[in-house]
């Protein structure tokens, strides 16, 4: 099935179990889901939750003994490949943050940095997120810093790389260059530029950049069943969305109203064939 769970920061927000539920759900459903960096529980807690195959998505930081730590505990954890955000050296101006003064609940923290100085956000601010944990990324990020943050990551890791947040196919030649596993093409939920194009707009010249040396998947604009073969048919391997339940639903439905010849069992794609293995 070429549907997976993209990370989705501060589920407890919305829900009192969180990130458990969504573990879960994608487990049963036999999918991948990526937990966020911004997650209101750990990666051990997720893990826990039982079997199932699972991504872990990291930013680039200023300190990268913060990212060290984080990797660790993510091998330790079980997760299978790093997806690595690449377009928010400086987090976009949210105005519906700021005009809202987004603050976390005092009952709920950033989890996986409790320990590390960064799980606290700054509640007197116009956005806590923007004020303090943004504060953390490393602004000089740029395509020479980004390749050798990548070559570093390959250093202390095996997990397979995915970088997360290219738009473009200079950007995706220059991450096949950088030695990714896999790219993908995201917009940040289109909240990090103004004017950024939609992901389905770029998918088929990052498609095309990469000449099939590595994985292409999509990231946004998924409401339908109908958008998953569009991306297929554009040269993704499979995308993520961020509500499991709703679009597998509609997946489901539309599969079977059509009656697609088309089979998306766990080796659909390589990335996810290699690690059944």
């Amino acid at each position: 099935m070429p549907l997976m769970v993209a990370p989705i920061a501060m589920q407890k927000m919305y829900h009192p179990e969180g990130e458990y539920v969504t573990a879960r759900a994608a487990s049963a459903a036999g999918t991948i889901m990526t937990l966020s960096s911004l997650a209101t529980s750990t990666l051990e807690e997720v893990a826990s939750t039982g079997p199932g195959i699972r991504f872990f998505q990291l930013y680039v930081y200023k300190d990268r003994s913060v990212a060290l730590q984080l990797v660790r505990r993510a091998e330790r954890a079980g997760f299978k490949a790093i997806v690595l955000t690449v377009d928010t050296p400086k987090l976009g101006r949210r105005e519906a943050d700021i005009k809202n003064r987004f603050v976390l609940p005092p009952h709920l923290a950033l989890e996986n940095f409790e320990g590390l100085d960064l799980g606290k956000i700054d509640r007197t601010n116009d956005s806590g997120l923007a004020s303090d944990i943004a504060g953390q990324f490393d602004r000089s990020l740029n395509w020479k810093e980004n390749a050798q943050d990548v070559k570093w990551l390959q250093t202390i890791t095996g997990l397979p790389i995915l970088l997360k947040g290219v738009l473009t196919a200079e950007d995706a030649r220059l991450s096949v260059q950088a030695g990714a596993a896999g790219i993908i093409v995201s917009n940040h939920g289109a909240r990090q530029l103004d004017y950024a194009p939609a992901t389905i707009t770029a998918l088929e010249e990052v498609v095309k950049a990469v000449q099939g040396r590595i994985l292409v998947f999509l990231d946004g604009g998924v409401r339908r069943g109908t958008d998953v073969f569009k991306a297929l048919a554009l040269g993704a391997s499979a995308v993520f969305v961020p509500c499991l339940e709703v679009t597998l639903r509609r997946w489901r439905l539309e599969k079977n109203q059509r009656s697609y010849p088309l089979n998306f069992s766990a080796s659909y794609f390589p990335l996810l064939g290699v690690l059944k293995r």
